[in-house]
């Protein structure tokens, strides 16, 4: 995602004496070869004069010149070299075999040498810019913005400069006048490929990626295959959401360059993004095994086995990256997820601050931070620090403002300042409603076409036709309806593994097919299954759980929408255990419209749009109890747990077939990896503030009420 930098200036002859042919006259005539575009004559002719005077600077110089415009940028720096022993007071040579040094991975060695052209032209301004690319390099912004600065006085329309000034002021995250630094550029040299590129990336910085895309696309407009800006792009369309249009790009890339590892580490991110962990590791391994020490690639290994729900591998890479890059933020905010998901938080609570220590805009670690922790006091530093962002909340990127709504709002719940708070979930819903497409008229469709297709008699047609096993037991409902809590305490029984939200179900049926191969909608696929149809589906989802703990007796699968397929569950594995969850509706709702979820639950964003979906889930769970036979689903009431847990968890047991075992009750203490929103919350022993939450904010919540009506 680096920007390219200024490249070397050409060399001007001066007259040095004769021999044969004068110096000055070889020296102007390989000039003119050079100029032409006849390396091979220029060469040749200052080859002759090197024959003649082995030690004369200028020819050292031309010909240096000659190797790095061919790539030989190393044999260029040793003959200019050879050339200062001669005449060390050429500002030009201090000049060039600076930027040569900088150009072949020796930034101090560039500082060195072009801190002695200074000293000979102290009114170069491309000595200054170059200088400014090394410090740059050496990770020193605030000396390369000064040299740049410098360059800037001396030329005022030197459009290097500005670009190179707007890559130091995207470090110090002045993105705005980075930005401006960029278009300066651009003003004075339309065609300038890279300052399009680096603009691009400040406008990614900025959160407008359609704005991104169009300035990498005029890179490439007037430079194709220029790989950076490719690489760039596929970036903003991982922003945009355009997932195959990205890894379509990624492939142009390799094309270009089979070897680039940051097109690989690029297809790895989108593949998590997609929630494809195992594509994503591959790819970015790839990246890893070309490029093994780049922190930002270990950083997105780090989220990649996250994904794998592989916490403690996650922990271990961000540390990696860290390691490499102590001042590297992002990998403390990501490493904070992950122990929370251990349970680590108070060492959570620490890498959250370390990351805001170091970038303290990092708006999206105030979301995570907070489910770490409690706010007990109106003084809190990271409260006072947010309210601080937010009074100037009108100057930020809407997703920033998202993210320190939804996290000031959790705060004030604490703080019992609950009008304080919902006004904040208000603000922070709206801006995320506007950022996503949510068809309410296909999904509320969809729940009716499931009751439609899967109907009474098409369950006593196609019942017989699964697998008898009876290694899940899923546990299903309504997101922040209480499953999680239900599936810590099954999966504190010592027969049992807890898997979470699992999205093998939802891929094994998207996997069938048709009979002509194409991918078979589901629901309406269902009633005209045939033969051992059934029976594949069971076994393709049976490969797949089994993954994830493959010594196992029991294994469960949490992922909450999988009450869409509750009538396919049973007829493709009917041995399976099915528990479904219930809560207040009020509070459910609530719960779901506090949270800014970590994956799409686009209905939980507009509190009448959350009723209707509410209702419809309701009435799909009312009809698969209705064509489904008795005691196929196993319903659980969040408010009967809390007020009995173990009752409710030997009902739980009995009903998985599983014998009593007191380890259960401590289901705060079980260690496994808990990646849901209510991490958090199932840590601790039962608690019962939970319950009839709702009340607090009753006052705000007419549009959700009206829509639930008599389930209220």
């Amino acid at each position: 995602m680096k920007a390219k930098q200024q490249v070397v200036q050409t060399q001007e002859p001066d007259v040095v004496g004769a021999q044969k042919m004068s110096v000055q006259d070889a020296l102007k005539m390989a000039d003119e070869h050079a100029r032409a575009g006849r390396a091979p004559q220029a060469e040749n002719v200052l080859r002759q004069l090197l024959k003649q005077r082995p030690d004369q600077p200028e020819a050292l110089h031309a010909l240096a010149i000659i190797a790095h415009n061919a790539g030989q940028t190393e044999a260029a720096v040793q003959l200019i070299a050879m050339a200062l022993k001669t005449n060390p007071n050429v500002g030009l040579f201090q000049s060039n075999i600076a930027e040569m040094y900088r150009l072949i991975g020796k930034p101090e060695k560039a500082v060195e040498h072009g801190k002695l052209a200074l000293g000979l032209r102290p009114d170069h301004a491309d000595t200054y810019n170059n200088l400014g690319i090394a410090y740059f390099d050496l990770g020193d912004f605030e000396l390369a913005l000064r040299n740049y600065d410098h360059a800037l006085r001396l030329r005022k329309n030197f459009a290097e400069a500005h670009s190179n000034r707007g890559n130091a002021l995207r470090q110090f995250r002045r993105f705005a006048e980075a930005e401006s630094e960029y278009l300066r550029a651009i003003g004075i040299k339309p065609n300038y490929t890279e300052a399009y590129n680096n603009m691009g990336s400040v406008l990614r910085d900025l959160e407008r990626p359609a704005d991104a895309e169009a300035a990498y696309r005029k890179a490439l407009a007037l430079k194709p295959g220029y790989v950076d800006a490719m690489n760039n792009l596929v970036l903003a369309l991982k922003d945009l959401k355009k997932f195959d249009e990205g890894l379509a790009l990624v492939k142009d890339v390799l094309r270009l360059s089979p070897r680039n590892a940051d097109a690989f580490c690029y297809a790895g991110s989108i593949h998590i993004e997609q929630k494809n962990a195992d594509l994503a590791l591959a790819m970015i391994n790839k990246s890893l095994a070309i490029q093994p020490d780049k922190p930002e690639t270990l950083n997105m290994l780090g989220r990649a086995y996250f994904e794998a729900n592989n916490p403690e591998k996650a922990v271990a890479t961000y540390q990696r990256a860290i390691a490499i890059k102590p001042t590297y933020s992002d990998p403390y905010n990501n490493m904070g997820n992950a122990l929370k998901e251990l349970g680590r938080f108070d060492e959570a609570l620490v890498a959250f601050d370390k990351c805001l220590e170091l970038t303290p805009d990092s708006y999206g670690a105030y979301v995570n931070l907070v489910d770490a922790k409690k706010f007990t006091a109106n003084d809190d530093a990271h409260l006072v620090a947010m309210e601080a962002y937010l009074a100037k909340a009108d100057t930020l990127p809407e997703e920033r403002q998202m993210h320190l709504h939804f996290a000031v709002s959790k705060a004030y719940d604490d703080l019992k300042r609950y009008d304080e708070g919902f006004a904040n979930l208000r603000k922070g819903s709206a801006i995320k409603r506007r950022s996503i497409e949510y068809n309410e008229a296909d999904i509320l469709g969809y729940f009716e076409r499931i009751k439609n297709a899967i109907t009474k008699d098409v369950v006593a047609r196609q019942s017989g036709g699964g697998v008898a096993g009876d290694l899940p037991i899923f546990v299903l409902g309504m997101p922040r309806s209480g499953t999680t809590l239900v599936e810590q305490i099954i999966a504190s029984h010592p027969r049992v593994a807890g898997a979470g939200e699992l999205r093998d179900l939802n891929e094994t049926v998207s996997s069938v097919r048709d009979g002509s191969g194409n991918q078979a909608p589901y629901p309406e696929f269902l009633p005209v299954l045939k033969g051992n149809e059934l029976a594949k589906i069971a076994e393709t989802y049976f490969r797949r759980l089994a993954k994830h703990a493959p010594k196992a007796e029991r294994i469960t699968d949490k992922m909450p929408s999988n009450f869409y397929f509750t009538g396919l569950i049973h007829l493709a594995m009917p041995n399976a255990k099915i528990i479904h969850t219930n809560r207040n509706p009020v509070d459910t709702c609530v719960s779901c419209f506090s949270k800014l979820f970590a994956g799409e639950q686009s209905q939980t964003y507009d509190l009448a749009e959350l009723g209707r979906y509410y209702r419809a889930y309701h009435g799909l769970m009312q009809h698969w109890r209705e064509v489904l036979p008795a005691g196929a689903i196993l319903d659980v009431n969040y408010e009967e747990v809390v007020a009995d847990t173990e009752g409710q968890a030997r009902r739980i047991l009995e009903y998985c077939g599983l014998a009593w075992d007191a380890r259960v009750l401590d289901f705060h203490k079980n260690e496994r990896p808990i990646k849901t929103a209510s991490a958090s919350q199932v840590r601790k022993p039962i608690y019962a503030s939970s319950v009839a939450r709702w009340k607090n904010y009753e006052k705000h919540l007419g549009p959700l009420l009206a829509e639930l009506g008599d389930l209220v």
